[in-house]
């Protein structure tokens, strides 16, 4: 006689109450809410967006969530949670389908640039790290974003609760128009044969319509997503789509001002070079001499999430100094017969007590 095994039974009351906080804004493929969740035997509370789309833009959200279940634990990706998409009914009768991820309680990198115009150059860097370590993550399961912007780039804070430091962790989002590389873009079959935004756009996404997508697709966004860091407004700003169209098919790139510094304008330039192959890889963009002056202590080879931590180095002092803690103090006689005391002769000698020089300071930051 064969036994059954009796199927564990849920404990309802357990699962943690959830609660519609605000939106957080909507898009082509659909909207993003905010949760919390609130646990019934601590009364702790954590927050998840939950992303929702209709059956219209059900391919885009099943992409986007089978790539994140493949991306799960990668550093500088938004993490995904459940086994599938949620099915459910709106109130009007429709099926939805809803995709639940980590709350980004920063905002996105769009939001970041307009609120602090121009990043400082250790914050670009930091920043450029992170999205190329998630770009590897994507490039070596073989996919290709398709769509990098800064919009589409979540920050994460991460605050430090002794010394109240606040610091970023930044992870790519929205893998709706995620393809495999290779593969031919679905974008092309559109009136607008464009993959991805306008803005950040390479010249292949124009010229090379019903061709395979490459990797280094994803790199020319990427110098455009650095540029406007730098600059703090949107690459070909002011031109319309017609215009930039013209111009990336007449070998042009966005204009790079004399202000970036030399080394982010190198990586820039590597990033928009012509040829797609000459741009490197991801990983290859990691050791570019624009982001190896500053390597993180934490986190180098992992999320790059971690605060820099910033050591103090001290300058041997000069050798006349050396000794100087170790002297005694000086005894100074100041003879009566100089001439500031020509009038007062008769008074006895005068001693004063010079103490050490004192040392200059000589700590320097390493960043």
């Amino acid at each position: 006689m064969r036994r059954y095994r009796k199927k564990p039974k849920i404990d309802h009351h357990n699962k943690p109450e959830m609660k519609f906080v605000k939106s957080l804004g909507k898009g082509t493929y659909g909207s993003v809410d905010l949760f919390s969740y609130t646990k019934h035997d601590d009364g702790s509370t954590f927050y998840n967006a939950v992303k929702i789309s209709d059956s219209q833009h059900y391919n885009s959200i099943d992409r986007e969530f089978r790539v994140l279940s493949k991306l799960r634990g990668c550093p500088g990706i938004v993490q995904s949670f459940g086994n599938s998409l949620l099915q459910e009914t709106d109130s009007n009768g429709e099926r939805v389908y809803k995709m639940v991820v980590e709350y980004a309680a920063g905002g996105n990198l769009t939001d970041f640039i307009r609120i602090n115009r121009k990043l400082s150059e250790t914050l670009v860097k930091d920043f450029t790290r992170m999205l190329l370590q998630g770009l590897v993550s994507v490039h070596e399961h073989g996919y290709v974003h398709c769509d990098l912007k800064p919009e589409n780039l979540l920050l994460f804070p991460r605050h430090d609760q002794e010394t109240r430091f606040c610091s970023y962790e930044l992870k790519i989002s929205d893998f709706g128009l995620t393809i495999k590389a290779g593969d031919e873009s679905v974008c092309w079959e559109t009136k607008s044969p464009f993959v991805g935004t306008p803005l950040y756009m390479s010249p292949e996404s124009v010229r090379d319509g019903g061709a395979a997508v490459e990797k280094t697709l994803d790199l020319w966004s990427l110098g455009c997503v650095v540029l406007e860091m730098c600059i703090g407004k949107h690459p070909w700003s002011g031109s319309s789509v017609d215009e930039i169209k013209s111009r990336l098919l007449a070998g042009k790139a966005p204009e790079i001002p004399e202000t970036v510094p030399c080394d982010a304008r190198k990586f820039i330039e590597k990033c928009f070079a012509r040829k797609g192959e000459e741009r490197g890889s991801a990983s290859e963009l990691l050791l570019h001499p624009f982001l190896v002056g500053e390597r993180k202590v934490d986190g180098a080879g992992g999320g790059g999430g971690e605060r820099r931590r910033v050591g103090l180095r001290v300058r041997k002092p000069p050798s006349r100094f050396e000794d100087i803690a170790k002297q005694s103090l000086k005894l100074k006689i100041i003879s009566s017969k100089s001439s500031q005391f020509k009038r007062v002769s008769k008074k006895p000698l005068k001693m004063k007590i010079l103490p050490p020089r004192p040392l200059r300071s000589n700590f320097v930051p390493i960043q």
